[in-house]
């Protein structure tokens, strides 16, 4: 007859579940994988099987009782660290998504909005075109990638068990700031040229009043807008490889802090 004891049950627990907790917590939150359009299963699938590759590669588990307070306060510390991975990748993402949002109100397409299928609200057109746009670089630039080689080194640079520098990451949280400023980078040349054109009716309806603004302004303004936004997709390539760049350097920061 088999016999375990509670050291070697312990030990398999702590081997296994509380890096799964990281991965899966990464996974479950992260833009793509952890989505509503991946069914939960999925992603469930997916964390067990990523934890099966890494569980024999990763530092030895520190020891404790599965049933025992140590053991969830370890899980809830993997599941934090596994979802600041994930937000950092969010902030990311969406900072494509505001841009979209800015030069849509912008030029007048706020009102076309569509059910962003990810995230389960509206957004609008231009939002979304950006979202789906920088998904796919992203998939094609091996960024998925990146993420999980760095959810590798974290294990080593913030092992299980190591504790939390919440002064590092409230350092860390500061610079999160940066998805604005990079949303409003992203769209400052439409931005302006849409400013020119607002301009431009205005000095035509000073100059003729009897010429209904609103008929003519709207449409031109629209077709004006899609047409810069089209000259403005020749440099976004530029632009998303910086932003990721930044992105994914915060990601490995978020990991180095301990």
């Amino acid at each position: 007859m088999l016999e375990l004891s509670d050291a070697q049950i312990g030990g398999w627990v702590s081997s296994f579940l509380l890096p799964l907790f990281r991965i899966a917590a990464l996974v479950m939150s992260m833009p793509i994988v952890g989505t509503q359009l991946v069914p939960v299963r999925v992603r469930l699938y997916l964390a067990l099987a990523i934890c099966l590759v890494l569980a024999p590669t990763l530092p030895a588990m520190p020891q404790l009782d599965a049933l025992s307070l140590r053991s969830f306060m370890l899980i809830a510390q993997e599941v934090l660290v596994g979802v600041m991975l994930g937000f950092t990748l969010q902030l990311f993402f969406h900072a494509f998504v505001i841009a979209g949002q800015i030069v849509s109100m912008q030029m007048g397409l706020g009102f076309a909005s569509m059910v962003d299928p990810t995230n389960g609200v509206s957004v609008p057109v231009v939002g979304q075109f950006f979202l789906m746009l920088v998904t796919l670089l992203f998939l094609a630039m091996n960024g998925h990638l990146v993420v999980f080689e760095v959810l590798a080194e974290s294990f080593v640079t913030l092992p299980v068990g190591g504790g939390l520098l919440v002064e590092h990451y409230w350092e860390l949280a500061s610079k999160l700031g940066w998805v604005l400023g990079a949303a409003l980078i992203l769209v400052l040349p439409a931005i302006t040229a849409l400013l020119v054109v607002n301009l431009a009716f205005g000095v035509m309806t000073r100059a003729a009043p009897q010429l209904n603004i609103f008929s003519i302004g709207f449409p031109l303004t629209l077709v004006l807008g899609l047409a810069i936004v089209w000259v403005g997709m020749a440099d976004i390539l530029t632009q998303y490889q910086v932003l990721a760049s930044e992105a994914l350097q915060l990601l490995r920061e978020m990991a180095r802090a301990s």
